[in-house]
């Protein structure tokens, strides 16, 4: 159960930090109030999730589904470039949550 609640944790790690982007400096109240919900959900889901499993690993898993969410969302959605170094990159930190899972 813990490490379903991470991933989706990290999930909305992207969330809120796409949700920051389009504030515009906490300037519109949607893209504001999104990011204080996601973020709020983001750290409560982490923060459960880390009553099992050890704080290195967690942490990094989380950050990780962030990063390459939000590089994945940035790429997809937000004009940002696709390249071929860039998505091998995203594939390395993919990688490494992966094995953080399976070797923790």
């Amino acid at each position: 159960m813990a490490w379903i609640v991470l991933v989706i944790s990290g999930v909305l790690e992207t969330v809120w930090a796409i949700a920051l982007d389009r504030s515009a400096g906490f300037s519109k109240a949607a893209p504001t109030a999104v990011f204080g919900v996601a973020l709020v959900l983001s750290m409560a889901g982490l923060g459960y999730a880390l009553r099992t499993i050890p704080v290195g690993t967690g942490y990094a898993v989380w950050v990780g589904i962030g990063a390459v969410g939000t590089a994945v969302v940035g790429m997809v959605a937000l004009d940002e470039p696709a390249t071929v170094p860039r998505i091998l990159c995203l594939m390395l930190v993919l990688s490494g949550v992966i094995g953080l899972k399976y070797f923790h």
